[in-house]
């Protein structure tokens, strides 16, 4: 120890050079355990993964183009009742939520009130919400399984 310096003095500057690095290493501990794990997604009653990246929401509409299968067996998709139609176009009125899931076809969906359109297909994961008022342009003809919720 220096002449003229405590124990205490001593301590002090120590801390100084340690204490910045226990810092570093809780921050970075902190970092690392925060935004590189994936984290659970919230499931909304319908079953979509909500903020899910695969999942865009068209004017109200959620429509996730890539769900895995893990997902869809999860939810019993293939237990839900099945409907089908031909190229056709009519207006329709969602009365509940309607979940669906096309297994085939391809779809025009105009949203009242809104400009624009946009199509859904084979493959798609689609969340209409209770009260939406639509114009169904069925292109090719679909097959589809459905949910619906009151």
């Amino acid at each position: 120890m220096p002449i003229g310096e405590t124990m205490f003095e001593l301590i002090s500057k120590q801390s100084l050079i340690i204490l910045p690095l226990i810092l570093a290493g809780a921050v970075s501990l902190y970092l690392s355990v925060n935004f590189t794990q994936s984290r659970p997604k919230a499931i909304s009653p319908s079953g979509s993964e909500e903020g899910s990246p695969m999942a865009a929401n068209e004017f109200g509409v959620t429509v996730d183009k890539n769900p895995t299968q893990s997902k869809l067996t999860e939810l019993g998709i293939s237990t839900w009742p099945k409907w089908s139609c031909g190229p056709s176009k009519f207006p329709w009125s969602f009365s509940a939520t309607e979940t669906m899931y096309l297994l085939e076809g391809k779809v025009n969906v105009e949203v009242d009130g809104k400009e624009g359109s946009f199509t859904i297909g084979a493959g798609d994961f689609v969340v209409f919400p209770k009260g939406m008022k639509v114009t169904w342009d069925v292109i090719e003809a679909v097959n589809k399984h459905y949910s619906l919720e009151e």
